[in-house]
């Protein structure tokens, strides 16, 4: 049996990934990767880079892609709690343009796999925010691109109100990325096996 329950979204390829935990009185453990038991469950990525970030409350990063060298992302919350949102790019995607969001917070314990093709991005629910990922590419800045956050087009519904949010923080690269009709995807829906 695989440590890991792997949860299909709406959006063909995006997963939501359920660890066994094993806890008692002292804590937890669980694993949060095994190549082996990813590839049981189909999931069979190669991971070349780890990062981690640190953000307060209200923080708005993304939403974020490499036009080439495309990175898929595994990402988890290992303090505080996040929204964590992906958009469908690929051209020819029944989907496109749409997103899918999930909270991934310290306590669920929840992985979200956003493969390439995508732009993500979060925003920060909590006081604290310790953010972990792995990607399937390394970093280039020259082809770091985006999408705005609050682009009418894909409708993200950011729950700034529900978590007390007047508007999130964004760095001044973020706050001015084009909209998804006035970015030339370089993706296409074959690029995960559409």
């Amino acid at each position: 049996m695989s440590k890991y329950q792997k949860e299909e979204t709406p959006i063909k390829d995006l997963y939501i990934i359920k660890p066994t935990v094993y806890g008692d009185d002292r804590g937890y453990f669980f694993e949060s990767y095994t190549k082996k038991d990813f590839h049981e469950i189909g999931l069979e990525m190669r991971f070349v880079q780890d990062n981690q970030s640190k953000s307060q409350k209200g923080v708005l990063r993304g939403l974020h892609f490499q036009s080439e060298h495309p990175q898929g992302k595994l990402v988890r919350v290992v303090e505080g709690k996040v929204f964590d949102v992906a958009v469908d790019l690929r051209r020819g995607s029944p989907t496109y343009g749409q997103y899918f969001g999930v909270e991934l917070s310290a306590k669920n314990k929840l992985m979200f796999y956003i493969p390439e093709g995508f732009a993500h991005g979060f925003l920060t629910l909590s006081n604290e925010v310790l953010f972990l990922y792995k990607t399937t590419e390394y970093y280039y800045a020259e082809y770091d691109m985006g999408v705005i956050w609050n682009d009418a087009d894909i409708n993200i519904n950011w729950p700034l109100e529900k978590y007390g949010i007047d508007k999130p923080v964004l760095s001044t690269r973020d706050a001015s990325l084009p909209k998804l009709a006035d970015v030339d995807s370089p993706f296409y829906f074959n690029i995960v096996g559409g």
